[in-house]
Order: structure tokens, then sequence, then C-alpha cells
């Protein structure tokens, strides 16, 4: 971090992002469960049970994109941030930031998404907040949500849980949704037939908590993508992850639009796929729920360096750092 100011790459979900977080905010808020830097905290001082917590803050543009908006951008993301726990998602806050002047037409769009995402994902929208703001001081609407679920006693899942031996799973194809943002903007120049893969996972990571014993880590690799979020795991697990490249799925047509732009899908925003690191042994169970998509990509192992390197389709050994600056801004 060079500049006295905020910059864009302050939200990229790569290094300088979390060196702000640590330096700014962690320094001055820390309490024991805010530095742990998982997705949703978990509240372990309520008797009885544990509750998981998550805020989110939603900014994409343009606020309709193929495969999804920005209302069932908001719903996905705030449950898959809580089921990164193995909580159940139960209730959202939610708050509108308005532009003067968006059509009302516009809002009923959104809100009948919200609507129809929440429904599908078993959760409610229980409380919110409105805010208008000056023409040109905004961008049609922005959504900031709380979300909060309960979590099992027998269940212990955080990006500090990864084990030596541990496989590492990808629950799909990495990439689509950054690159549908660009479709949406139109920033791709030829006809490509890719949509967000934006959806609510929670069914899915239930149904695994009930065949899987070993599940250690579940991570939603959002801004930063996949790589970033492995080296958030390194970090916080102190541990070594070694990815074969021949095994990470990426659909052609995200592929062919990397190789033109000079993106690495393993840097592109997802919203709907996860990161799963367990016991190898629990490894069908896994791709029994998510599906033939889902592919074992990599291991973990014991390292003192905490680093994430990529066997190369070349035979090669390369080192894979956090995202350095932002590929495409204002993807969620």
């Amino acid at each position: 971090m060079t500049s006295n100011n905020v910059t864009m790459n302050y939200g990229s979900g790569g290094r300088e992002m979390h060196q702000f977080i640590n330096s700014y905010i962690i320094k001055r808020l820390k309490n024991g469960v805010l530095e742990r830097l998982d997705d949703s905290a978990v509240l372990e001082n309520h008797p009885g049970s544990r509750i998981a917590m998550t805020t989110d803050s939603y900014v994409v543009s343009p606020i309709f994109f193929d495969g999804g908006d920005i209302g069932r951008l908001c719903i996905c993301g705030t449950v898959n941030d809580l089921i990164t726990s193995g909580a159940k998602p139960y209730a959202i806050s939610m708050a509108f930031i308005l532009e003067e002047g968006v059509s009302l037409d516009v809002i009923t769009k959104i809100v009948d998404s919200i609507a129809d995402t929440a429904k599908e994902a078993g959760v409610m929208v229980v409380t919110g907040d409105t805010k208008v703001v000056e023409k040109g001081k905004g961008d049609l609407i922005y959504i900031n949500t709380c979300g909060i679920g309960f979590i099992e006693n027998n269940i212990n899942i955080s990006t500090h849980n990864a084990l030596p031996g541990d496989s590492v799973i990808i629950t799909g194809p990495v990439g689509n949704h950054e690159v549908a943002m660009m479709k949406a903007r139109g920033m791709i120049d030829f006809e490509v037939n890719i949509k967000s893969d934006a959806a609510p996972l929670n069914k899915k990571v239930e149904a695994l908590l009930e065949k899987a014993k070993s599940i250690h880590t579940i991570k939603d690799p959002t801004r930063g993508g996949l790589a970033s979020a492995l080296n958030e795991i390194c970090e916080h697990s102190k541990v070594d992850i070694r990815l074969i490249e021949d095994k990470i799925p990426v659909d052609h047509e995200v592929s062919a639009v990397c190789n033109l732009v000079g993106f690495d899908p393993l840097y592109l925003a997802n919203e709907g796929k996860l990161i799963i690191i367990c016991d190898n042994s629990d490894e069908a169970n896994v791709i029994d729920v998510f599906g033939p998509s889902a592919r074992v990509i990599g291991e973990v192992s014991k390292g003192d360096k905490n680093i994430l390197t990529i066997l190369t389709k070349s035979g090669g050994i390369r080192r894979l750092g956090m995202l350095e600056t932002i590929q495409l801004p204002r993807i969620c």
C-alpha cells in the first residue's frame, strides 16, 4: 500500500485489500472474533447455540446481467457466506440506497428477484431500511445485507481448520460470474454463451453435512477468485496447498475470454461455487452432492511458508499469490 488514499484495489479481494483490512480495521477493532476473518463470524457466547453472522454490500454494475441481478446476488452472497461456517441460514436484513430518479419498475423487478431467491434458499428477509441519495450520487441501487444462521454443536468449519493431507475440491467451473459481468458491460466483442453462476448453495451444503464427517473448510471464492481464497486458507491454517492445473474446471468460453484479454481464470470471481477442504475419505460425498462438475484439484500439505503453488500443464511448479490489482471493479 503506497497511496494515502483509498484506491479501487482496496475492494478487489487481493493483497492490497487484505493489507488495508488488517492495518486500518482489524488493528483498531480486534476482539477475538473479528480478526479470524472468516466469511461469517461465529458467536460462541450464547448459551445453548452458536450463531453465525455476516454482512455484505452489493454495488454491482450493471444491476441486471445474464444469469441474475443485484437482487439475486445479494441473497446468494449472504447465504453462501453463512454456509462457510456450516450454519443454516435463517434471516436476512436488507438496506437499500436508492438514487433519485430510478424507475419504480426497476425497483419492483429487483424486489421480486429478492423474493424469488429468498424462497429458493428458504430464508426470510426480516428487517430493512431505505435511503435515497441525490441524482448522480449513486448508481440506481446499492444493497447492504446482514445475515444470521445457526450452527449445530458438532460442526466446526473454518478457514483455520485445513489439515495436511486434506483434499481441495472446487464444486464447479470457475470464472463464469466475472466473465458474465464483462459480457453485460459490452467488454467482449464476440458472442459468448456465459451466464453468472449466482446461486444459493445452502441446501447442498446441508445435504453434504448430513453425509460427510470430515469437512474442515468451506470458502466462497468471490472477489479475487480461487487463488486469492486459497491463499487466505493457507495463511489462516498455516499450511501449504498444491493445485494441479489440469484438474481445475474452466468452461471453454471462459478460457477463450481469458486468452483474449489476458486474465487468469484462477483470479476471476465466482458467485455459485465453493472451495471445500476435507479428508480424502469424504471426496466421494462432496462429488455426490455437488455433481460431476465438482473436482478434486489439489492437496493440503504441512509447510512453514503457507504458500499456494500449482503444478502446471507443462510440468513446472508455479507459485500463486493473491490478486495484486483489481481485474474488474464492482462485480458484486
